[in-house]
């Protein structure tokens, strides 16, 4: 017991004056090695990520740059380019939208640029309006050149089957923000000089025109002078009389130079039912001749003409009737010169010996005459002739 007495009462050793104490969870493991922090070089992995990223963003800046401008290219050019413009022009026109046509810039014209381009100053817009349009197709631009401040475009398209080009010559009419604005240089209307004989109205695509509305003279308006009429190129235009009187198959004109004179004549020929009324009419003038009793029927184209005296009063009678032609007379028509043969019978008594001896002749004469149409499209005829010796 003294033993385990003094073991247990013996005397602590002293502890190291400055010396921590140690406990067995401070010693390391003999398998585990202190940590090591290693620090990379991070400014230089930054510098590197930085310049990279700049050189990425400079060349996706370059590829929108170039992208923008090649889609402003394309838009300009599909939207705000002399081409796009005059093709603007032109399919309006195709649909039919004339006053739109006609507000484009360097559309319209005075009489001032008329009579600068040797046109006539008189000219009538009569035409200019969808009614007075004809159908065009297939339009597309072939070419645009530009020489110093003039683009000339041309145009090709079909018009009822005609196919067609027009050059148009555009300039630069300021701008609109970054777009270009565009003008007609020349405008792109022409002058039809249209002379129709036979009618006073005609029809131009279907649309009705009377001479004396679309003439400076108006009710005086010269029936044989041609009249000026505005219309659009590209445009085509089919000229036709059809009338109860006149009618003709009518005429194509393809205006497909601009700012030019455009001569068109017409002639318009009478219809068969108004050479049928002429017949009659005619006819019915020589039978009412012929009722007249006398050597020399008045005011009408046949007589006989005697020395000796008649005993009784002459009877006479139409034994051909003229073949009825006409033809346009200025505002009118005329009667062309026809044969016809009338019959007189009649006693003549000598002057000489008072014998009576009978007459029974053929007598040929000619007929003519004149037609006035009048306002209200009635015709007035007037028969005439030379008298038969």
């Amino acid at each position: 017991m003294d033993a385990a007495s003094g073991g247990a009462g013996a005397p602590a050793p002293e502890a190291t004056p400055g010396a921590a104490p140690s406990t067995a969870q401070d010693a390391p493991s003999p398998t585990q090695a202190a940590p090591q922090l290693v620090q990379p070089p991070a400014r230089r992995r930054r510098r590197r990520s930085l310049a990279l990223d700049l050189t990425l963003l400079g060349v996706v800046g370059a590829v929108l740059v170039a992208a923008v401008f090649a889609a402003w290219g394309v838009i300009e050019r599909e939207f705000y380019s002399p081409s796009a413009f005059v093709e603007r022009y032109v399919g309006l026109l195709a649909d039919g939208r004339a006053s739109e046509a006609l507000a484009m810039p360097g559309v319209a014209v005075n009489s001032s640029e008329l009579e600068a381009a040797g046109l006539p100053a008189t000219a009538s817009d009569a035409l200019l309006r969808n009614d007075a349009l004809a159908p065009l197709g297939d339009v597309q631009v072939t070419s645009a050149v530009t020489e110093g401040d003039i683009t000339r475009v041309t145009v090709a398209y079909t018009a009822r089957g005609y196919e067609g080009t027009t050059t148009f010559s555009v300039e630069r009419d300021g701008s609109v923000g970054l777009a270009p604005t565009w003008r007609f240089a020349k405008s792109p209307l022409a002058v039809m000089n249209l002379a129709v004989t036979g009618s006073m109205s005609f029809d131009v695509n279907g649309f009705q025109v009377d001479k004396r509305q679309v003439s400076p003279d108006g009710m005086d308006a010269d029936p044989l002078a041609p009249v000026a009429l505005l219309v659009f190129s590209p445009g085509l235009y089919s000229v036709s009389v059809d009338t109860a009187i006149s009618a003709t198959p009518g005429v194509a004109v393809l205006s497909d130079s601009p700012f030019h004179a455009i001569p068109v004549e017409v002639q318009a020929r009478a219809t068969d039912e108004f050479v049928n009324v002429v017949q009659h009419k005619v006819e019915e003038f020589l039978t009412e001749c012929a009722t007249q009793q006398v050597l020399q029927p008045t005011s009408c184209p046949f007589g006989y003409f005697v020395q000796d005296r008649i005993s009784d009063l002459p009877t006479w009678s139409i034994v051909t009737q003229p073949t009825v032609a006409v033809e346009p007379d200025g505002a009118g028509w005329r009667i062309l010169p026809a044969e016809a043969m009338a019959h007189i019978d009649v006693d003549i008594r000598s002057i000489f010996d008072g014998r009576v001896r009978p007459l029974s002749e053929d007598v040929p004469f000619i007929v003519k005459g004149t037609i006035t149409v009048q306002p209200d499209g009635s015709a007035s005829i007037v028969v005439s002739g030379p008298d038969t010796q």
